[in-house]
């Protein structure tokens, strides 16, 4: 009887006030592990990522392949890397969607009602994002290898440039975040993801590494753009030549995105879900 009352008090006693980041961290896996599972169920939410790599290589080799560097075949050793950083950046569209789709089933009330740390659903909603990051990269990498991309560097470097389009992708998905919590409704949060999208993806030298012969005002947005020195910096490293101070320019950008849209996304949460 004595074991049975100290097991319930035990049982009745709140959970701690302030929880540690090691157990946020690990309420965050744990969730971004729920999301994952959930592809096993609805695996047509990665088609998307999967067909979408494949469309924008074809269509962007084909149609400016010989008017950017005359031919495919050397367009394509200058393409690939570009639109890795592209699709690191299109991959985190459906992030937004599918958070504002939960909030307004309740799934996020059940989360609050949960012993949990209050920032857990969003950070496992954007580790959980990573299976949507790893299908992206295999399907751009696989089909450029079978159209004849070749990596010209040394493995580690190579490894070194998807793990610096993977930081920049979970910064940018933080983004994604706040446009979700933003958004009324899941059919808006596409179009409000679009703009921004596209003025940092195709304002970049993605598609034309050399931005010389752009008017002024468009070389110079180029020039402090993140995806432009996340595209030169994936050039370096899986083709070759000098990365400059391309990775810290990324990396910088990557922190100052997390630093001001964090607190900003957890502000949202509150008042939203």
């Amino acid at each position: 009887m004595t074991a049975i009352t100290v097991g319930t008090r035990r049982s009745a006693e709140p959970p701690p006030a302030r929880i540690s980041p090691q157990r946020t961290l690990r309420h965050g896996l744990t969730l971004a592990w729920r999301n994952i599972s959930q592809l096993k169920h609805s695996p047509e939410k990665l088609l998307d990522t999967t067909l979408m790599p494949i469309v924008f290589l074809l269509l962007f080799l084909y149609v400016f392949g010989g008017a950017v560097a005359g031919d495919t075949k050397s367009y394509l050793q200058q393409l690939l890397p570009g639109l890795i950083a592209q699709m690191a950046m299109f991959a985190t569209m459906g992030l937004g969607t599918a958070l504002n789709e939960d909030i307004h089933k309740g799934v996020f009330d059940r989360f609050r009602s949960l012993p949990i740390a209050r920032s857990a659903p969003l950070i496992g909603s954007v580790l959980g994002d990573t299976a949507r990051f790893v299908t992206v990269m295999a399907v751009l990498v696989g089909f450029g290898s079978a159209l004849g991309f070749r990596f010209h560097t040394d493995p580690l470097s190579v490894l070194a440039g998807f793990a610096l389009a993977y930081v920049f992708y979970l910064a940018v998905c933080w983004i994604s975040v706040l446009v979700g919590l933003v958004a009324p409704s899941p059919d808006t949060v596409q179009g409000l993801a679009f703009i921004w999208v596209m003025p940092l993806t195709f304002g970049s030298s993605i598609l034309v590494p050399d931005t010389s012969t752009m008017p002024g005002w468009l070389e110079a947005w180029t020039k402090v753009n993140p995806v432009t020195h996340l595209a030169e910096s994936l050039r370096a490293l899986m083709v070759g030549g000098d990365v400059g101070n391309h990775v810290w320019y990324t990396l910088a950008w990557a922190a100052g995105i997390v630093v001001v849209t964090f607190p900003l996304a957890m502000r949202m949460y509150s008042r939203r879900a």
